[in-house]
């Protein structure tokens, strides 16, 4: 897989930019809040239907414009693709594959990508939101359905929230309607439950043996915190567990007027040598964690799929110290296209920079320069 080129239409501070991307590597330096970071979240956008950075849509038009617009062209098992994505102030989202109007699966099926950010190497510090959110988003680029029965569960959710704001308000509970609401989640939330467990000891097995190179005495282990849940299960038991434990905190979620149980809560524990590494690592060691599972969402994705996904840099190196740059830089798959930003190229060695096309990025707009130039 490969992308051949991108347009930006109005998208964020880009409002007219045209980008060559057929080589294997690209750089795009500029300094911040220049616009490279939007290239990358428009991209990944393509690939998810999400943007990284806000789960407001509106925030990508430019605040002079009514709509943005962001195409590309790839090419993909032997295929040229276009793609074109366009959301307006309006709120209204339009896909197109081929220039003919798509469905969010579809279109979704089409670009493979993993996005590592300075965000990423937050994600062990960071809430069990964050975490939930970057499991789902590499499940998403695996299992195309994924992402129905996660919007499946929160609809169900809410209107059970809901209904159990009004026993609060009025002190009548509607038993009939709770049940079903119950019923309806586990069958939902025990599929989300059991994919995420699949994925994380799949994607454990990868991440331990390039955890292990990189600190080469640390032993990684990942664990998926389900409170109702202790050992391996089947997707049967954990829909019996599910239910138990709805029942047994049916009265908890009445008094609170929320849901109190379900994959919505549930969280992502990494150990290392069996120590919890939130509470115990150093920062060095959470970033060295992040970057195994980074690496290895590339390999399962390709393993999975039949198709190299794009790797996607944002202003990461600058974060990584020499030991953990030269492991990413020399982990990439030649087979990989990878485009990276940075506010500049002196964290990458000239053996390195022989073989990358380089942009500069000024106020939204791309000047083309020569390699030599930045050496």
């Amino acid at each position: 897989m490969r992308l051949r080129d991108l347009k930006l239409t109005n998208y964020r501070n880009c409002k007219d930019l045209e980008l060559d991307l057929d080589f294997n590597k690209v750089l795009i330096i500029g300094k911040n809040a220049q616009g490279k970071t939007n290239i990358l979240e428009s991209i990944y956008l393509l690939s998810t239907l999400k943007s990284p950075r806000t789960s407001n849509n509106i925030e990508l038009v430019n605040f002079d414009a009514q709509a943005a617009d962001v195409n590309a062209n790839l090419f993909k098992s032997n295929t040229d693709i276009e793609i074109d994505y366009s959301y307006s102030r309006e709120k209204k989202r339009e896909l197109r594959l081929n220039k003919v109007k798509t469905t969010p699966r579809n279109f979704k099926s089409v670009l493979k990508t993993v996005l590592f950010s300075t965000a990423d190497l937050l994600l062990l510090r960071g809430n069990p939101s964050d975490r939930r959110d970057w499991l789902d988003r590499a499940i998403s680029q695996i299992y195309p359905a994924y992402d129905d029965r996660l919007s499946k569960y929160d609809k169900i959710r809410v209107q059970k929230n809901n209904l159990l704001k009004e026993y609060i308000k009025t002190g009548k509970s509607n038993d009939t309607l709770l049940d079903v609401y119950n019923e309806q989640l586990v069958i939902a939330g025990s599929n989300i439950i059991y994919l995420r467990r699949k994925f994380l000891k799949e994607i454990e097995r990868v991440a331990r043996e390039k955890h292990r190179i990189i600190s080469e005495t640390e032993f990684l282990t990942i664990d998926y915190d389900c409170s109702f849940l202790d050992g391996e299960v089947e997707l049967e038991q954990i829909a019996s567990k599910f239910k138990d434990s709805l029942e047994e905190r049916r009265m908890e979620e009445l008094r609170r007027g929320q849901s109190c149980v379900g994959p919505h809560r549930d969280d992502v524990v990494f150990y290392i040598n069996a120590n919890e590494a939130t509470k115990y690592a150093s920062q060095g060691q959470q970033r060295t964690i992040v970057l195994a599972l980074k690496l290895s969402e590339l390999d399962i994705i390709a393993s999975k799929t039949g198709d190299e996904p794009i790797l996607l840099l944002d202003d990461v190196l600058a974060e990584l110290d020499d030991i953990r740059q030269n492991y990413l830089l020399k982990s990439i798959n030649s087979n990989t296209q990878t485009i990276i930003t940075s506010v500049d190229t002196i964290l990458f060695e000239d053996e390195f920079l022989k073989d990358v096309k380089i942009y500069k990025i000024e106020n939204g707009n791309i000047i083309k320069e020569n390699s030599d130039s930045y050496k």
